[in-house]
């Protein structure tokens, strides 16, 4: 993924925004991630969620899917509490970057 150290954080909200609405598996997130435009392997997707869950934010459980089994991801009250966070610093930057930064000039020192 180009730009990866910037966007990972996208990629972590976006996986957090689902995880809080219902559960999701890794070859799902790949496909959603996808059709915004990020291009992850499995490699980097499966670590991330381990991170994810390691932290506190996600929960996993394991469900069979015909002869294999699915890890199966969902937020926990914490990741709630941190998208709810992420969420109004994300329309703070919004306003900043997309409406009032339009145009405007830095501001000097």
């Amino acid at each position: 993924m180009e730009h990866q150290e910037l966007l990972s954080g996208f990629v972590r909200l976006h996986v957090l925004h689902h995880a809080a609405e219902g559960e999701l598996y890794g070859q799902w997130m790949i496909e959603e991630l996808a059709r915004h435009g990020y291009r992850l392997s499995p490699g980097t997707l499966y670590p991330m969620l381990d991170a994810m869950e390691r932290r506190g934010y996600l929960i996993s459980r394991h469900e069979r899917a015909g002869r294999s089994r699915r890890r199966l991801y969902r937020a926990t009250p914490l990741g709630q509490e941190a998208l709810a966070l992420a969420r109004e610093r994300l329309r703070e930057l919004f306003r900043e970057v997309l409406v009032e930064g339009a145009g405007d000039p830095p501001p000097s020192d």
